[in-house]
């Protein structure tokens, strides 16, 4: 590829003519300097897609390793050459692990060279992709599936992300409200097939005898009723992706017919006699466990092992309370926009009662309860008089005690986090501990106070 913008930066001015002649002439746009200010008032002005720096910047007091650390806030996903004279080695292979994306040895091999920034600047530009395709799905698929803070759902996104790269089959498993159709249309979206069709099917809501002929269509007259054809749902997928939701409620019957999908690429509607080929990524999503299914007779292994070659796993939203506060923010701004409401945001005990519900219907029951909120207050902050009302004591199955003091100790400091926007001097105050005390809390809970810090913050 050519027209990529490059920053050079070495105290060696010989060897910035050099590298700028070589780069030029195979139609890259090259900027040099031997200064680090420069360097760093250069990538403030202009994007460059990759950065060659010199391990040893005499002239400016600042090695390349820490032009690196600073250029990374202005440009974190700009990847950066270390180049390196013999006998540094060493140095070179430690900035790799701060952050570098690869050095080159002085006198360095022009091919090597080149190869090396060549797969640099595909890193640069899939990072770019990557990060807007997830703006794309953010915009379009909502707030709760890429803006979460909690360190669960930045992990799925990560898996999704790594798996959007392949072709392999996906099963996403999570309660009922968690979100998995949106992870699936995420993982469309980033994928390759993007510009093709995603199509999500419910298999517990439709009838087994109506199953079939809405997977793989039907032929004019193939039964009473069938008064012209009709395209099913592998059909209308083709080239792209499929979702099929609850995939653990899938009779028997069709269980073996779509594992004949899977190891043929092809099927026959119903009534047709030519065999239709589809190219199509099975993505599946269930509540339940399919290795349980499986034990149990009611799945069949072979097709388990066939759907589960990437599993993702949804964590509920009593798990990941940190994001309740961010999700209430974004629920409350689109219900009041919706219903013309100025409605500023929620009260410290409405806030609360939020955060000690279980939520057994999770993100969803969270939406729901906060469009009836919005839509029943008559103030401009929600109070907890519109916030759950009349919700039974909810009883859970009896854990050990160790387990049960973990839980609610966990709970409790995601709580006051949550109240104080992550100011941890507030935080342990309020719990009425030390902040040494407090940390330990933190560490021993792996929580971090950042995961609680919300700009947009609308707590009164």
């Amino acid at each position: 590829m050519a027209g990529e913008n490059i920053l050079v930066v070495d105290d060696d001015k010989n060897m910035l003519e050099v590298l700028r002649f070589r780069l030029e002439a195979e139609g890259y746009n090259v900027s040099t300097t031997t200064n680090a200010k420069n360097a760093l008032s250069m990538a403030k002005d202009e994007l460059f897609d990759l950065a060659l720096i010199d391990l040893k910047l005499a002239v400016t007091g600042k090695d390349g390793i820490e032009l690196m650390q600073d250029l990374n806030p202005i440009s974190p996903e700009m990847p950066v050459i270390i180049l390196t004279a013999h006998g540094t080695i060493e140095t070179a292979v430690d900035a790799m692990k701060q952050g570098a994306y690869s050095y080159l040895t002085k006198p360095y091999d022009r091919q090597d060279l080149l190869l090396q920034i060549r797969k640099g600047l595909e890193k640069s530009s899939l990072s770019r992709e990557i990060r807007r395709l997830k703006a794309l799905v953010g915009e379009r698929y909502g707030f709760e599936n890429i803006v979460s803070k909690s360190k669960k759902m930045q992990e799925v996104m990560e898996q999704v992300s790594r798996s959007a790269e392949t072709e392999s089959n996906v099963c996403i498993y999570g309660e009922s409200g968690t979100g998995k159709e949106l992870i699936a249309k995420s993982l469309h979206l980033l994928s390759s097939r993007k510009n093709k069709p995603f199509v999500a099917i419910n298999c517990a809501a439709i009838p087994e005898g109506l199953l079939e002929g809405e997977l793989f269509g039907h032929e004019k007259g193939a039964f009473t009723n069938a008064l012209r054809q009709k395209r099913g749902f592998f059909a209308q997928a083709n080239g792209g992706s499929i979702l099929l939701d609850e995939i653990s409620e899938m009779s028997e019957s069709m269980q073996v017919k779509l594992l004949r999908i899977l190891q043929e690429k092809q099927f026959y509607p119903l009534g047709g006699e030519r065999p239709i080929t589809v190219d199509v990524r099975i993505i599946s999503a269930t509540n339940k466990n399919l290795e349980d299914e499986v034990k149990k007779g009611n799945f069949r292994e072979d097709l388990f092992y066939r759907v589960h070659v990437i599993p993702i796993y949804l964590s509920p939203l009593r798990e990941r309370k940190e994001d309740i506060p961010l999700l209430v923010d974004h629920f409350i701004t689109k219900f009041a926009k919706r219903m013309k409401k100025g409605i500023s945001g929620i009260s410290t005990p409405a806030l609360q009662k939020l955060l000690s519900h279980s939520w057994p219907g999770n993100v969803r029951e969270l939406r729901n309860t906060i469009e009836y909120a919005v839509a029943m207050t008559t103030h401009d902050v929600l109070d907890e008089d519109v916030i759950l009302q009349a919700k039974p004591i909810e009883k859970d199955q009896l854990k050990p005690l160790k387990e049960t003091k973990n839980e609610f100790e966990r709970d409790y400091i995601s709580n006051v986090l949550s109240l104080t926007g992550g100011n941890v001097s507030k935080a342990a105050r309020l719990a009425g501990k030390h902040r040494p005390d407090f940390y330990d809390l933190l560490k021993k809970h792996n929580l971090k106070p950042t995961d609680f810090r919300n700009p947009n913050k609308r707590m009164k």
